[in-house]
């Protein structure tokens, strides 16, 4: 898939929403749905915050644009994304009609569009998504690893200390 003008913009949108997730204790993932060159949704994961396990940030922003559309179809839009996305919104790309998918970060532990699974290639379901990966995925991949690099340093400061041998 070939860049458009102003998929950078976007992707540094997604990016400016990853960054407000860790003051909310959520894992820095960040996204933007466009329509007809407009912002109609940007989120951020909420599944610490909802206790939900399908409150990524693609699923928030599908929610959002839906409504504001008035329509389960959100055909002619581009979601932009930190992270490749997992299978389950993967499938939820297809399932809405979005037209491209830009991401940052490829996810080869958890990724659907191209690392582990490539869901929106699937020749067998009824349509089709326009795939761009990499696309800032140096900033995208070091909110990531600043994020998990602070849990994990946090965690051994509050972990009890190791009996001497």
């Amino acid at each position: 898939m070939q860049q458009e003008p102003h998929d950078y913009h976007y992707m540094e949108v997604a990016l400016q929403q990853a960054a407000l997730a860790p003051h909310r204790g959520e894992v820095p993932i960040g996204a933007v749905l466009v329509h007809d060159h407009k912002v109609i949704a940007v989120g951020h994961n909420y599944r610490e915050i909802s206790q939900d396990p399908t409150a990524h940030a693609e699923m928030i922003v599908i929610r959002k644009a839906a409504e504001w559309l008035h329509t389960w179809r959100l055909n002619e839009t581009t979601l932009y994304v930190t992270l490749e996305p997992c299978p389950m919104c993967a499938g939820a790309i297809v399932q809405s009609r979005i037209a491209r998918l830009v991401f940052g970060a490829w996810d080869p532990k958890a990724g659907a569009c191209g690392s582990i699974l490539d869901i929106p290639a699937e020749r067998r379901l009824n349509h089709r998504v326009q795939v761009m990966g990499g696309l800032l995925e140096r900033e995208s991949r070091e909110l990531l690893q600043e994020f998990f690099r602070a849990k994990r340093s946090v965690f051994s400061e509050s972990s009890p200390p190791k009996p001497a041998s």
